[in-house]
């Protein structure tokens, strides 16, 4: 962590968002907030499956398109830490079976935050282009991001594509130092960012776990908030994009109490 480390012990409430700091720390964080505001500051990175997305697509479309129950083991292994995301992607990928008629009308089904859009018109006012750093697919994160209409957004994501009813995945975001990730997360994460920015991450789960360990400011719930409060690395808990988008403006408005409508 760049900028802010450590673990606080008073949590303090701004409309639905529990922060683990004492005042002082607190402060610095807005602070820190609003200087990334700022046009050229800060680099912003999503997660998508459970944090733009409502659902874990991946994990839906086993449910919907599995030809067998094998995918299962292989997510009890991945979980356990016997085996990394990619070996478990790979075995995973081939239980399913679809056509591209079928899986484009899965796809145009899946809902996003309703407020992912207020945030991303948020960040464009100051001049700010997000990421998404996924582990899920660009087949299916472009179709699901082309049906809402979401534009000014730049993907990075493993890449599959479809022959004779089956994904092929390709992976060309690993990292040979760390064989764990299908996508290395941080790995984008440093190399997009600029030199002296404010890095911003948004995330849920296991993927999420070492960018937020680079990132500046971590927008953090499920699995990644966990994580966070146990290896003590600051963060902000938040349970939709409202409370993020609410948390940005609160921090471009400091002198409110609650953050600005």
């Amino acid at each position: 962590m760049r900028v802010l480390r450590g673990m606080f012990t008073r949590a303090v409430r701004i409309r639905g968002l529990f922060l683990p700091d004492r005042s002082k720390e607190l402060r610095q964080r807005m602070n820190l907030l609003a200087e990334a505001l700022k046009p050229g500051r800060a680099a912003v990175f999503f997660d998508f499956d459970n944090t733009i997305a409502t659902c874990d697509v991946f994990d839906d479309m086993l449910l919907q398109f599995g030809v067998d129950e094998s995918w299962q083991g292989l997510e009890t292994k991945w979980e356990k830490g016997e085996i990394g995301s990619r070996q478990c992607l790979e075995g995973q990928i081939k239980c399913m079976s679809v056509s591209r008629e079928r899986l484009d009308k899965y796809l145009s089904g899946i809902k996003l935050d309703p407020y992912f859009k207020k945030v991303l018109q948020l960040l464009g006012n100051y001049g700010i282009t997000p990421s998404i750093v996924s582990d899920n697919f660009d087949y299916m994160l472009n179709r699901i991001l082309k049906h809402h209409g979401v534009k000014g957004v730049v993907v990075y994501a493993n890449h599959a594509r479809l022959s004779r009813g089956r994904l092929i995945p390709y992976f060309p975001h690993t990292d040979k130092k760390c064989p764990a990730c299908a996508h290395c997360k941080k790995k984008n994460l440093l190399l997009y960012a600029g030199k002296n920015s404010i890095i911003l991450y948004i995330g849920d789960g296991r993927s999420d776990r070492c960018p937020a360990k680079y990132a500046d400011v971590v927008f953090a719930k499920g699995y990644l908030l966990n994580f966070c409060k146990e290896e003590k690395l600051p963060y902000i808990a938040f349970k939709t994009l409202k409370d993020v988008y609410n948390c940005l403006k609160k921090a471009y408005c400091p002198s409110r109490a609650d953050p600005c409508p």
